[in-house]
């Protein structure tokens, strides 16, 4: 394991994306302490990506983001993720239920995955079958 840098030890690009990252989560993560220990301007590019895709209002609320966040955590088996995601997840207001129906999709569907690329099954219900056409101007 990468050592995680104290407060003191920080360069100084690193201590103001800590400031950041601090405000956003009320502490800096073990996840970004490692990536800074690296490489500051690698913990300046996840950083940013983090800002942008998870932090950032979009189509999805952030409870649907890291419950999504959870699932992807879940299946590639990231033990510090799958914590840290399902804490996260309920912060921005999912309940114990949300989380356990959560997993149960996930497990749900990884067996359905593994019968329909087992048995080869050609689908037959495509986005292009329920999107409806764009508007002509």
């Amino acid at each position: 394991m990468n050592s995680l840098l104290s407060e003191a030890e920080v360069p100084a690009k690193a201590r103001q994306i800590y400031g950041e990252i601090q405000h956003a989560f009320g502490m800096a993560p073990n996840f970004f302490k490692a990536q800074a220990a690296v490489s500051a301007d690698w913990l300046e590019l996840n950083w940013q990506r983090e800002k942008q895709i998870m932090l950032t209002p979009g189509a999805l609320d952030r409870k649907t983001k890291e419950l999504i966040a959870l699932t992807v955590s879940l299946v590639n088996r990231c033990q510090y993720c799958s914590l840290a995601h399902e804490a996260a997840a309920l912060m921005a207001g999912a309940t114990e239920q949300e989380i356990n129906e959560t997993k149960q999709v996930l497990e749900l569907f990884a067996s359905f995955n593994a019968i329909a690329d087992s048995l080869r099954v050609p689908c037959d219900f495509t986005p292009e079958m329920v999107r409806k056409p764009a508007a002509s101007a």
